[in-house]
């Protein structure tokens, strides 16, 4: 059973009197723990693509799973639970609340979850801050902390719902080369320690090299889908028009 699956999925918009096609037929699976990335250039479709895995956005047509569910249809209260419980966030810009101390950005999808107790969210921001290195730096307001800092709250609070998959949009297009790496690095500790589902929406040569699994977006339809084998990709070029339904699995 597939951890996502995208079937058939066309994301169009409407600019004016035009109409604006932003993902063309996408048919992809991929099964929990890989360290995916989806590549290509700007307004080629790839966040497009994340945000509807993501559940920010909904496709225009085609169906999406997750963990074997439908949720194509659900309401929008319904996508916010699912969600606030199974998938963390992290953005190239970051995110935090200014205002909000490093463990309080943490903690704050926690309070979305009236289950949890503010034990287990004290708990929960402990450990994650300490996964990511920041535990001296809990009381530190985000402008007192570097970029590469900020990005590593933001991996601690995208982990502290415990979620099934984190998708990341171009996390380290606003890091320079050095903190770049050490934050994929980072990532890619996580994802091997306690099987996490990372997915990226990226340009960045370093991220697709780390990556696992690699779907290249073109023009809104997926053109290229590989698999690394003993530190080499195997994969099929793909002729964008004849896509009916692959499937990336770990």
């Amino acid at each position: 059973m597939s951890l996502v699956r995208v079937e058939g999925v066309t994301k169009e918009y409407q600019l004016g009197e035009q109409t604006v096609v932003a993902l063309h037929d996408i048919t992809v699976s991929f099964d929990e723990g890989v360290f995916l990335a989806i590549a290509g250039p700007s307004g080629s479709g790839k966040t497009t693509l994340l945000n509807i895995i993501g559940c920010i956005d909904a496709p225009t047509t085609g169906k999406v799973y997750i963990d074997d569910r439908e949720v194509t249809g659900l309401s929008p209260n319904e996508l916010a639970d699912l969600r606030a419980r199974t998938t963390g966030f992290i953005f190239q810009t970051f995110n935090l609340f200014s205002v909000l101390s490093a463990a309080e950005n943490v903690e704050y999808p926690l309070l979305q979850l009236p289950e949890i107790s503010r034990e287990e969210r004290q708990k929960r921001v402990a450990k994650y801050l300490e996964v990511v290195g920041l535990e001296r730096y809990a009381d530190h307001n985000p402008n007192q902390l570097s970029g590469g800092q900020r990005q590593r709250v933001a991996i601690a609070r995208a982990l502290a719902i415990n979620p099934r998959i984190v998708l990341a949009d171009e996390p380290t297009a606003n890091l320079d080369s050095k903190t770049g790496e050490s934050i994929l690095n980072l990532m890619k500790d996580i994802n091997r320690q306690f099987g996490t589902t990372f997915i990226f929406s990226t340009h960045d040569r370093r991220v697709m090299s780390m990556a696992d699994r690699l779907i290249r977006i073109e023009d809104g339809y997926m053109a290229m889908l590989a698999v690394k084998s003993n530190s080499r990709w195997k994969g099929v070029r793909l002729g964008a028009h004849r896509i009916k339904q692959l499937e990336a699995t770990r």
